[in-house]
This record gives C-alpha cells, sequence and structure tokens, in this order.
C-alpha cells in the first residue's frame, strides 16, 4: 500500500515485474502522466486503486483483460478513450468507479451479464448510448451511479427489477421513455434521475419501495398525478419533483410521509388545497409549492411548520388573506407568496420573522401600510411590486430603494418619510415624498394653478393646429387606418376571453414591465397559459411605432431561443402581442430576484449557449440582419425545461446589409449593458448586441447585477471583473459562492474560466465582433 504518501511523478513501468501481485495501491498522491501498459502484466491483480492523482491519457486496454480484477477504482483524474467490450467478460468484478475523468464512447452493452457487480460509478463523463440492458442480471448490484454524461434511451426494467439495489443515480443525460414498474425495491434507498427527459406517469408501483429516503425526479417530462402510494415512504427525507407536467390534487397520503424535510413540487400544474395536506409534515424545512394552480388561501395550520426554513408558494391561486398566525414559523429564511390574489393588511406578527432573509409578496393586492415589516433587519432580498400597499416606507426598508428599487413598483400609496435634514426623497424615482405643507404646499398649489392656465392656452392653440393638420393629412390618415386594419390578425373571441381572465388588464396579472409596455399573464378555459403585452399607442405614437416594429421583427423570425409570436390585435388605443408564457420568467428573475431554481454551471452554460446561438440567428442568418439593442437578463425568458429565448424586439432594428449602414437617432438600450463607444453612436452594429452578452455572461459568472450596489462607485460589472481579478485567473474573487462551491476541483473550473475569458473580450471592444 502507497496510497496518502504525496508520491508525484509518474508510475513506474518496472511494477509490472512483480506479476504475483495481487494489490495496487496508489491512490491519493501527485502522480502524473499516463498508466504504464506493463500494469498489464499483473495476471493476478485484484484490486487496482489509482484514484485522486493526475493521471491523463487513454487507460491501457490490456489491463481490462486481468481476469481475478475484483476492485477497479480510478476516479477523479483526467483519463480518456473507450472502455473495451472485453470488459463484459470479467467474471469476478464487483466494483468499477470510474467517475471524474473524461471516458467517451459506450458502455459495454453486456456490463453485467457475467460479472457480480456491486458498485458501478461512471459520474461526469462523455459515455454515450444507452444504459446496458442487463447490467443487474446478477442480482448484486448495490450502487449505480451513471450522472452527467450523454447516456440515452431508457431505463432498462432489469435495473427496476435489482433486489439489492440501494443507490441509483442517473441525473443529468437524456434518457427518454418511462421510468420502470419497481419489483424489488425494498432496498433502495436514494433515487435522482433528475434532468433528463423522461415521460408519462409516475408509477404506483414506488409504493413498493418503503425504505426509499430520498427521490429527485425533477428537471423530467413527467405527466399525471401523483399516485397516492406515495405515502407508503414512511421513510422519504425528500421528495423533489419539481419541472414536470404533472396535474391532479396533491393526494392526502403525503400525509403519512412524516420524515419528509424537503418536499419540491414547484413549477407543475397541480391544483387543489394542498397545504392543509401538508401541515401535518411537522419535520418539513424546505417547502416548496410555488407555479402551480394550488388554491384554498393560507390556513393557519401553517403555522404547525415550526422548523420550516424556506416557504415559496408563489405563482399559484391560493387568494385570501395573510394569517397572523404565519408570524409563527420564526426561523424562516425565505417567504415567496407571490402572485397569487392575496387581500387584506400585512398582519403585525410578520413582524416576528426576523431571521427572513428573503420576503417576495408581489403581484397581489394587498393594502396597508409596511410597519410589519418594519423590524426584518435580516432581509437581503425584498419585492413589494404591484401591490395596494400605502404609506410611509419604513426606515430599514429604504435601503432596498438603493439596490433594488423596482421593489416597490405599482404601489402608488407608497411614500418616502422627508425631513428638511434628510435627503432620502432624493434617493428614488419610484417612490414620491409623503405629506407636504405649510408655505411649500401653497407654493405647489400655485405652480399647479399656473400650470393649468398655461395648459389652457397651449390646449386652444394646438386645436387649432390639429384642424390644420387633419385637414392636410386626410390620405395621410387613411393609410395609417388601413395599416392597423391589417393587424387585426388575432381571434377577437381569444382577446375578449384574455380580457375577462385578467379582469380587464388588472394589475395583479402583471408579471413585466418595460419601456414600450406592460406584460400579463392569461390562463385560458383550456388550460394555456400565455404572456401578453399591452401598449397604449395611436398612430403618431413611439409605441405605435415600436409595436410594428416588434410585429414584423417577431413575423420575420423563426428560432428555438427566440421568443415566438402568437397572435396580435390592435383595439381602440391599445395593442396587444400574444406570446407563450414562460414558466422560468426572466433569466434576471431566477439570477437575481428568486434564485429558484438554483442554478448549476450546466444550467447556466446552456443558457449562455443558447442566447449565442440566438443572436447569431439574428446577426448572420436573418436577411436582412436585426440588431437586437437592448440584450439583457431581464430580455432573456426561459420555459419550462430552462432553454432560453430573447425577447422584447421592440427597439429592434433590422440592419440592410446591400445598403449602407442605417443611422440612429438617440441612445437606445440599458444602462450597464451599452458599451460606451458605442451608446452614442449614429451606427447600429452587431457589435451593440455582443457587448451586451458579454456582460450577461458575466452575471452568469458573478451573480451580481451589471450595476450592483456591492461595487465601488462609478463603476459597473465590466470594470469591477478586472479590477477584482487583478491580472489573475483566480475566478474565485470574483465567480458567485454557489457556483464557486459547485465547481471547485473539478473539470468545469477550466469551462467557467473558458466562458469568463470570452465574457471580457466581448466586453473588450472593438475587439469581437462576433458571437
Amino acid at each position: 500500500m502507497l496510497s496518502q504518501n504525496s508520491l508525484s511523478g509518474s508510475i513506474p513501468p518496472e511494477i509490472g515485474n512483480c506479476r504475483l501481485l495481487e494489490w495496487l495501491e496508489l491512490d491519493h498522491n501527485m502522480l502524473e502522466g499516463t498508466v504504464p501498459k506493463e500494469l498489464a502484466n499483473l495476471r493476478h491483480l485484484q484490486k487496482l486503486f489509482l484514484f485522486e492523482n493526475r493521471l491523463t491519457g487513454e487507460f491501457p486496454e490490456d489491463i481490462w483483460s486481468i481476469r481475478y480484477l475484483r476492485s477497479v477504482l480510478i476516479y477523479s483524474n483526467g483519463f480518456t478513450g473507450k472502455l473495451p467490450l472485453k470488459l463484459a467478460e470479467l467474471k469476478l468484478l464487483e466494483n468499477i468507479t470510474l467517475f471524474d475523468n473524461f471516458f467517451t464512447g459506450v458502455i459495454p452493452p453486456g456490463l453485467g451479464v457475467n460479472s457480480p457487480l456491486q458498485q458501478i460509478d461512471f459520474t461526469n463523463n462523455s459515455f454515450t448510448g444507452g444504459i446496458p440492458p442487463y447490467i443487474c442480471s446478477r442480482k448484486r448490484l448495490r450502487v449505480l451511479i451513471l450522472g452527467f454524461n450523454l447516456l440515452n434511451g431508457s431505463i432498462p426494467s432489469n435495473v427496476a427489477d435489482c433486489p439489492g439495489l440501494e443507490r441509483i443515480i442517473l441525473k443529468n443525460n437524456d434518457l427518454t421513455g418511462p421510468i420502470p414498474h419497481f419489483r424489488n425495491c425494498a432496498r433502495l434507498g436514494y433515487m435522482d434521475f433528475s434532468h433528463n427527459s423522461l415521460s408519462r406517469d409516475i408509477p404506483a408501483s414506488l409504493g413498493k419501495c418503503i425504505n426509499t429516503t430520498m427521490i429527485n425526479w425533477s428537471g423530467n417530462k413527467l405527466v399525471g398525478p401523483i399516485p397516492p402510494e406515495i405515502g407508503n415512504l414512511v421513510n422519504l427525507g425528500v421528495l423533489n419533483l419539481s419541472q414536470n407536467s404533472l396535474h391532479g390534487a396533491l393526494p392526502a397520503q403525503v400525509s403519512s410521509c412524516s420524515k419528509l424535510y424537503i418536499l419540491d413540487l414547484s413549477f407543475n400544474s397541480l391544483h387543489g388545497s394542498a397545504l392543509m395536506t401538508v401541515s401535518s409534515l411537522k419535520l418539513l424545512a424546505h417547502l416548496r409549492l410555488q407555479e402551480n394552480k394550488f388554491s384554498g388561501g393560507l390556513p393557519d395550520s401553517l403555522s404547525q411548520l415550526v422548523m420550516l426554513l424556506e416557504l415559496q408558494l408563489g405563482g399559484n391561486i391560493l387568494g385570501g388573506s395573510i394569517p397572523s398566525s404565519l408570524g409563527k414559523l420564526i426561523k424562516l429564511i425565505a417567504l415567496n407568496l407571490s402572485s397569487n390574489g392575496l387581500v387584506g393588511d400585512l398582519p403585525t406578527p410578520l413582524g416576528n420573522l426576523v431571521e427572513l432573509q428573503s420576503l417576495d409578496l408581489s403581484v397581489n393586492n394587498l393594502t396597508g401600510g409596511l410597519g410589519a415589516l418594519g423590524t426584518l433587519h435580516s432581509l437581503h432580498a425584498l419585492n413589494l411590486s404591484y401591490n395596494r400597499f400605502s404609506g410611509p416606507v419604513p426606515e430599514y426598508l429604504l435601503k432596498f430603494l438603493n439596490s433594488t428599487p423596482s421593489s416597490f413598483n405599482g404601489n402608488s400609496g407608497l411614500c418616502v418619510s422627508c425631513h428638511d435634514s434628510d435627503s432620502s426623497c432624493k434617493r428614488s424615482d419610484v417612490l414620491k415624498p409623503c405629506g407636504g405643507s405649510g408655505k411649500k404646499g401653497i407654493k405647489r398649489r400655485f405652480k399647479v394653478a399656473l400650470i393649468i392656465l398655461g395648459s389652457l392656452f397651449i390646449g386652444a392653440v394646438a386645436v387649432l393646429i390639429l384642424c390644420c393638420i387633419l385637414l392636410q393629412n386626410r390620405d395621410s390618415k387613411t393609410k395609417s387606418e388601413e395599416t392597423i386594419s391589417n393587424l387585426l390578425e388575432g381571434s377577437s373571441s381569444k382577446l375578449n376571453e384574455i380580457i375577462e381572465k385578467t379582469e380587464n388588464f388588472d394589475d395583479k396579472y402583471v408579471i413585466g414591465t418595460g419601456a414600450h409596455g406592460t406584460v400579463y399573464k392569461a390562463t385560458l378555459n383550456s388550460g394555456e397559459v400565455f404572456a401578453i403585452k399591452k401598449l397604449a399607442i395611436s398612430a403618431r405614437s413611439s409605441s405605435y411605432k415600436s409595436m410594428i416594429r416588434e410585429l414584423k421583427t417577431l413575423g420575420k423570425v423563426r428560432h428555438r431561443n427566440l421568443i415566438k409570436l402568437k397572435e396580435f390585435w390592435v383595439r381602440g388605443d391599445s395593442g396587444f402581442i400574444l406570446y407563450d408564457f414562460m414558466e422560468h420568467g426572466s433569466l434576471y428573475d431566477v439570477l437575481h430576484r428568486i434564485r429558484t431554481p438554483s442554478l448549476d454551471w450546466s444550467m447556466r452554460y446552456n443558457i449562455a449557449l443558447g442566447t449565442a446561438h440566438g443572436l447569431a440567428y439574428l446577426h448572420h442568418d436573418s436577411v436582412p440582419a436585426i440588431i437586437h439593442r437592448d440584450i439583457k437578463p431581464s430580455n432573456i425568458l426561459l420555459n419550462k425545461d430552462m432553454v432560453p429565448r430573447i425577447a422584447d424586439f421592440g427597439i429592434a432594428k433590422i440592419m440592410d446589409q446591400c445598403s449602407a449602414a442605417p443611422q440612429s437617432t438617440g441612445v437606445v438600450g440599458t444602462t450597464g449593458y451599452m458599451a460606451p463607444e458605442l451608446a452614442f453612436s449614429t451606427r447600429n452594429s452587431i457589435k451593440t448586441d455582443v457587448y451586451s452578452y458579454g456582460v450577461v455572461l458575466l452575471e452568469l459568472i458573478t451573480g451580481k447585477t451589471a450595476v450592483d450596489p456591492s461595487f465601488p462607485e462609478n463603476m459597473d460589472i465590466v470594470g469591477w471583473v478586472p479590477h477584482a481579478l487583478n491580472g489573475t485567473e483566480q475566478i474565485g474573487p470574483v465567480c458567485d459562492p454557489a457556483l464557486l462551491d459547485e465547481v471547485y476541483s473539478t473539470v468545469e473550473m477550466e469551462e467557467v474560466r473558458k466562458v469568463l475569458r470570452l465574457a471580457l473580450r466581448c466586453t473588450a471592444l472593438p475587439d469581437c465582433s462576433t458571437v
């Protein structure tokens, strides 16, 4: 045994002369280079432990011919190459652990037929093809871990009929088909099939797995109800079925799973009064039910969940008011009740939630003051937007006027208390000063009177001018009306239903706002969910021009990573554009506001890649080319499968490559995402989008906003990242802590560095000109 001895250098080929050697343990050292092929001469070798070194290159194929091999543990190196078919011929092999390498090709189809395999761990390689169909033929397999590969096909029924199986992890592949029926799963304790493309129902036979403690089947395409047999899993601690297409009510039998401490059913289409059902789960620490169709209000029984740290209920139809009993959940760190049609005032006991770090009450009909929140001194994230709150903002919450002023949007009654010696009134354009009296009030009324008199005079002149314009431009008006009539392409009945379902576009259905319109969520009788943008327009307004430009642009493009226009209408002074509803909202929501679902590196990378594909289509495949001119996280929407789709072409401009580059007047885009040297340019260029894309990449890696309050004064993310890196490639100082914990000491670390280098190139214009 030579393990854990800080050995360095390469493995001496002379070891191959020890022909009677049975155990070779060189693990946990600093060995480098390739494995010498001479080790294949160790014909009596039973155990080969080379894990946790720095070995590279192709693993010698002849070693897999040593017939006495029982355990091959070579994980956490840099091995490449493929596994030979003859690996399946080993008759004594019990443990083969290869995770964290660079193996490719298919897993030998016969693996498991001849070997009494007990443990297989191939995590984090690049294996392709299917899972061997007879991998559990000898009925001795205990651990099967194949996550983070490129496997496809279905899960073999042989796996679900493996009586000794204790742990199975198949996450982050491209597996399809149904989850097989379980027959002999009494010992199965841990199942992770997350982030594949598995479909069909959850099998009722899952109820046979009575010793299972963890189930994660999130991020698939599962449909149908949750079977009541789930109640048989009395040892279950974690149940994650999020990001599927499940429907139906939460079965009452779930209350029998008394050991549950994580329940995540978010981003499905489940309905009913689930909160009464889960209130008996006294050990729950994390309850995530957001983005479903749960109803029935917030019951007082929720206060029984005294261990609760996280309560995510946003995006349902709960209705009712917030009960005072919620203030008993004093361990809560995160609370999300957004988009639920809640009414009434905030109960005073909410102030007892002193550990609360994240609070989202947005898009409801809540009223009254914010006094109950004034004691929440641990808050780091707050969203109270689009309610009917009124009165002064508590002193402690004023910090959010600097960090996230949008937290208070859509509350016209809110204000900031002002004092002669206090400049807080000047901190934000979102909230007005409170009160106003005395001389200042008299002066204000005098000014208002002057404005009214002046407006009357100007109005009279304007009427005369308007009459002249109408007489001179009757033909022009006729053409404008013809243009509008040509746009009435959507179904009037559908628009009428949308108006009904949004209660004539009530603020509680708002899911986004922008310079050119407000976006609402509409759920139709058919169950279809749409996003509809409403614009106030006239034939001469900039909103009208913006709408026509967006319609023309969207009508031309068809790409997986671009939002698809469904229908559009013009009615009176309003325009309406219908899109598919994006279940995960915008990248800004997921990255900076909600942070649910958690963005691992594979998600961030796929979002970056998909956005690049969308921009490449606009810039290079569209004829004429299209410049978006406002690329930012809030304009990158994420569907159910976290596929990014670029949205909001309201200020896009088509660049005719066959003529001189068009001129632009004025500045378009968003502060922090515009290259300083291009912001005031009169010529459009795809470099505008490339710079903005680079800023988005920086946000994906750092987790910070483009103009973050944590940056030094007058510095944005483009300036802060190089400043923090200080000429090194040590990404720790700039990397999102959650991401750094994930990729530290993994092969993904170099991938993060490459994306960071690309981001710095794109923001170092004019060096980077294409995506």
